[in-house]
């Protein structure tokens, strides 16, 4: 790597640098928002219908969540491959492959074809999905981790607003085009973000996880000392960083397995969050909300209509948390959340039941209700949570596992939604206000309070810290971080210390610059420890 190429340009650091890559990565997950609302208006689009030869519910539930089988798979796998490529290239080659998965859609000649495009669509879906909240932990000081994690989810539902919308539009158009123009469109914005992701930097804990330090430290600089790598501030970050990634280096190796024996309990909250989102009936309104409102008495191009306005208020929703999270923290927020959300899938099935005049009134009031808390609270959180709860070592394979049943519940509900509403109606939705029940008593009993915490003191809010190896016995022991030139270099030295038959030190640099270390947090300054 070369470091000139992690050099600032113009005046763009600190905080601006900052939001500015937060809200361009999110472009990564609008893109998994606009993928999931662009299907909810085609679907019930006459040119549509007549092209695919009135397909049944089943079907269109298969071709609708068919996307999460792809998106699945990718999870699973982007965990291992973003620790080995990086976060950045991960992303690259993610919007690569949604922009494939697009083009299959929009010229999709029948249903198989169709279909393919989902499936293509969902593994660029499933890694961008899974790396994009890694990034953002990644590069967020502690005090502003949860602000711009939601941000990130606002891009998120923006997305999902912009194809509601494209599809109200586009339902104007009399011909195929009704349908082939919005998923084109998606397109146009995954190749936006392949570009943008060749700017971007690498996140400076996976290039100091991967021994790219002199690049690390001036990431470091740029996104929170103003550029300037001599910072104390920034010296400090990095050697908080780089002694927790040598800490976790000399504990071995980073398999699943071993991942499920260390950190088990952070993972089952990871996945339960993520798992939750689903059960708790988001997708029945993000992917089938013009069928929900059909049901409830709308009517054709109103039915999208009632979409649209819908997802107005829920991209409105999603502002407050930006501001609540960091202040009130992340149980609250859900808590509060789940309470109100089961009240409105309560009230929405109620509506429906009582099949009156007001009932289509009732039924997009209610669904609006839910909508707004969704986003404010168990929509920006589940995606916030993992990453900041795993540690660095496993931190995109736990991520990986967490998107991975994002993904699973996701296809299960899609999958289901269009069954169940023919099966039992009004009584779907009183399922989905019991799982909010359960995701209550689930974060009041099982939840830590993570706001303000750094990455790195995470293990002192679960109980799992690692234990440091017990220090060589050394005679001397000496170690500087200087700064040249914008690069970071160590120096250790050791008098008298033994060498094995190749002549390598029995006392590796990992384990010399943890014992060694004993930084001044006050003012960043090194100190001696003898």
């Amino acid at each position: 790597m070369d470091p000139g190429s992690y050099k600032s340009t113009g005046s763009l650091t600190g905080k601006p640098l900052l939001y500015f890559t937060s809200i361009f990565v999110s472009l990564g997950v609008f893109l998994f928002g606009y993928d999931q609302g662009v299907m909810s208006g085609i679907i019930t689009g006459p040119y549509f219908l007549q092209y695919f030869e009135q397909p049944t519910r089943a079907q269109l539930g298969t071709m609708v969540a068919i996307l999460e089988i792809g998106a699945l798979i990718s999870s699973l796998i982007v965990g291992r491959v973003g620790d080995i490529i990086g976060r950045r290239k991960t992303i690259f080659y993610g919007s690569i492959i949604f922009v494939v998965g697009g083009a299959f859609q929009t010229f999709a000649m029948g249903m198989d074809t169709m279909i393919v495009g989902r499936v293509v669509s969902g593994f660029g879906v499933g890694m961008l999905s899974t790396i994009v909240p890694v990034y953002q932990s990644e590069i967020s000081p502690a005090d502003h981790r949860g602000r711009l994690a939601c941000i990130e989810f606002t891009g998120n539902v923006v997305g999902y607003a912009a194809s509601v919308w494209v599809d109200y539009i586009c339902s104007f158009i009399e011909s195929d085009f009704s349908w082939r123009l919005p998923l084109l469109l998606q397109c146009v914005m995954g190749s936006l973000l392949c570009v943008g992701s060749l700017i971007i930097s690498e996140t400076p804990r996976w290039l100091l996880d991967n021994d790219h330090d002199a690049e690390g430290i001036i990431v470091i600089a740029n996104l929170h000392a103003g550029g300037n790598t001599e910072d104390p501030r920034a010296k400090q970050e990095f050697n908080e960083i780089k002694e927790n990634v040598l800490i976790m280096r000399a504990e071995g190796e980073r398999s699943y397995a071993d991942m499920w024996r260390k950190y088990k309990k952070r993972v089952l909250i990871a996945m339960s969050s993520q798992a939750f989102a689903q059960l708790n009936g988001i997708n029945v309104i993000s992917y089938y909300a013009p069928l929900v409102f059909e049901e409830a008495g709308w009517v054709g191009r109103n039915a999208i209509l009632m979409t649209g306005l819908n997802a107005l208020v829920y991209v409105a929703s999603t502002v407050p948390p930006w501001f609540l999270v960091d202040h009130w923290g992340r149980r609250p927020i859900l808590l509060s959340g789940a309470i109100v959300m089961a009240i409105s899938l309560s009230l929405i099935s109620y509506s429906i039941y009582l099949d009156i005049s007001l009932t289509p009134t009732l039924t997009v009031f209610f669904v609006i209700v839910y909508n707004a808390f969704f986003g404010y609270s168990w929509g920006p959180i589940p995606w916030l949570y993992p990453p900041e709860i795993l540690p660095l070592s496993v931190r995109a394979k736990g991520a990986s596992l967490s998107t991975a049943t994002n993904w699973a519940f996701n296809w299960v509900v899609g999958e289901m939604t269009p069954v169940l509403q023919e099966l039992i109606e009004w009584r779907m939705y009183l399922l989905h206000a019991f799982f909010c029940c359960m995701s209550f008593v689930l974060v009041y009993f099982t939840y830590p309070e993570t706001k303000g915490v750094s990455l790195e003191e995470m293990d002192q809010i679960f109980g799992d810290a690692s234990v440091v190896p017990t220090p060589y016995a050394q005679d001397d022991l000496e170690a500087e971080i200087e700064s040249d030139g914008g690069i970071l270099r160590q120096r250790t030295s050791v008098e008298d210390e033994e060498l094995d038959p190749l002549g390598v030190s029995n006392v590796s640099e990992e384990q010399a610059f943890i014992n060694r270390r004993s930084v001044d947090k006050s003012d960043g300054q090194r100190s001696h420890q003898d």
